[in-house]
């Protein structure tokens, strides 16, 4: 496998998860983690396991309207069996009368490892840059 055939699979696992959480693919979403996962997400909370990562994201999205979670400018160091990757991300997830919202733009830190699946996130971390509020105008949304 070469360098760019890593950075490919693991650009994938990124995609991935934010396609599961768009589509509230549960089972897609514990595709992309170890089971021994370590999802770090600051003051939002920490999840020590795949399932109890994959429920909190669940009982949040569940209350919620559609969501788009855009993963850019990925960087993956290290190859082999270990990597690392950086992903810039900008989510809007809207409330479900589609009218307001929340915008949160930050970036994932991720520890992955091949597996006999592909890789998978050994361990996450989020840091939050922005969020804003998206609130109903009558001319069409805007944010704060």
């Amino acid at each position: 496998m070469t360098a760019r055939d890593t950075d490919r699979d693991i650009a994938d696992v990124l995609v991935r998860y934010a396609t599961a959480v768009d589509t509230r693919d549960w089972a897609l979403f514990r595709t992309c983690f170890t089971a021994e996962c370590q999802a770090d997400y600051g003051e939002i909370g920490s999840w020590p396991g795949v399932d109890e990562f994959a429920g909190f994201m669940q009982q949040i999205h569940d209350q919620c309207g559609r969501s788009l979670h855009r993963i850019t400018n990925i960087v993956v160091t290290g190859h082999g069996d270990l990597a690392a990757a950086r992903s810039y991300v900008d989510a809007v997830v809207m409330f479900p009368d589609y009218q307001a919202g929340t915008r949160a733009i930050g970036y994932y830190d991720d520890q992955l490892v091949f597996t006999p699946d592909g890789w998978k996130i050994a361990q996450r971390r989020y840091t939050m840059i922005h969020l804003a509020q998206i609130e109903a105008t009558l001319g069409g949304l805007s944010t704060r």
